[in-house]
């Protein structure tokens, strides 16, 4: 198993520890954590995609429900993974689900628009998958897909949002886990860290603070966010050129 793989598997197993302590302590929340249940499709796209070398690592926050949530890969539409990440690994549940966020793997219907944005944009510069890996790579901060069960209709909660008793262990397993990564990935040479969205960005800033590393941020492609529905893609390319990075194969 690589270093990366074995960071990730103790980011796994802190990242349950959290889980239980969370679901415990606030009984209307819901913990998904598709490292575990989804860790044969995680490890087959690391396996795959996770060599060092990388010049650019772009960092999203969690698991969104329609996305890593199903397929256990970093903003991972069900269709961009299948069709052009061509990942396929059987997949399993969560112990606990919410019944509105079923969790149906690859026959998950429902299409999550951040990465259907996001690997959309590097499919129409780089093409084949793997021009874009050899200097690239997506990776999430933070497992855990929190959701609130007691809102008259469950929504998902972002990290930040946890009591700090709770939320400090978890982002002290998650900056460790980043910082590993990103020792892995550079293999020696400076490497680019761009947060996708601003809890991203700042949480790679304080995890990679006084490390030989550079950060930036783009704007996150979530649907959510008006300005991210106005050519998100042209936007998060110009704000790469702006941070010195160019998109092409």
């Amino acid at each position: 198993m690589s270093k990366l793989l074995e960071s990730a598997r103790e980011l796994s197993r802190s990242a349950d520890e959290c889980a239980k302590r969370v679901m415990r302590d606030m009984s209307a929340i819901c913990v998904y954590n598709p490292l575990s249940y989804a860790w044969g499709a995680f490890e087959e796209y690391v396996t795959r995609y996770g060599k060092a070398g990388k010049k650019v690592i772009f960092l999203g926050m969690n698991p969104g429900p329609w996305g890593m949530a199903q397929t256990g890969v970093p903003f991972g539409e069900v269709a961009a993974v299948r069709d052009w990440l061509k990942i396929g690994a059987n997949l399993g549940k969560p112990d606990v689900g919410h019944p509105k966020y079923p969790v149906d793997g690859f026959l998950c219907k429902r299409s999550e628009v951040s990465g259907k944005r996001l690997w959309g944009l590097f499919a129409s510069r780089f093409g084949d998958a793997e021009l874009f890996f050899r200097e690239h790579f997506v990776m999430n901060y933070c497992p855990l897909l929190f959701i609130e069960t007691h809102a008259r209709a469950a929504r998902n909660m972002t990290p930040d949002r946890l009591p700090a008793p709770l939320r400090e262990p978890l982002f002290d397993a998650c900056d460790r886990h980043l910082r590993e990564a990103v020792g892995v990935f550079s293999g020696g040479r400076d490497v680019f860290v761009v947060g996708i969205g601003d809890f991203a960005a700042r949480r790679a800033s304080a995890a990679l603070c006084g490390a030989n590393v550079r950060t930036g941020k783009i704007l996150h492609p979530s649907p959510a966010s008006p300005a991210s529905n106005k050519d998100w893609a042209g936007a998060a390319a110009r704000q790469l050129l702006e941070l010195g990075i160019t998109l092409n194969a």
